[in-house]
């Protein structure tokens, strides 16, 4: 499934795979993915698939899925820490973040886990 949906009023590809889409009814609760994007020394985009959401840019597809977009960032800088055990982090306050929305998200299903990737181009 392909659909497009919106996030901050901007438009974000979203990709399905057909075995996702199976998988979404016989959850017991509603999938909540969060596209991270971590500022710190480097930039790190992850996909987390969550109990609960605390990100404020968020959409709810429907009654099974709702997508949120959540940047990030450290006080301290370690690179060595992204290998690790991740340091604590804090919501960054981007201005204008409509501009860091990124402009694609797929999700799919594999070895009984939920796999998700987004990106800009």
């Amino acid at each position: 499934m392909k659909q497009t949906i919106q996030l901050l009023d901007r438009p974000v590809t979203l990709k399905i795979s057909s075995i996702a889409q199976r998988m979404l009814p016989y959850r017991d609760q509603p999938l909540l993915v969060e596209m991270e994007l971590y500022f710190s020394c480097l930039i790190r985009k992850q996909v987390h698939f969550l109990n609960a959401m605390d990100c404020d840019i968020k959409t709810k597809i429907n009654d099974q899925l709702t997508i949120g977009f959540r940047p990030v960032m450290t006080r301290i800088c370690s690179v060595d820490s992204c290998n690790n055990e991740p340091p604590p982090v804090t919501d960054f306050p981007i201005h204008k973040a409509e501009r860091y929305i990124p402009h694609w998200l797929t999700l799919d299903y594999s070895g009984e886990e939920w796999i998700g990737e987004f990106g800009y181009t």
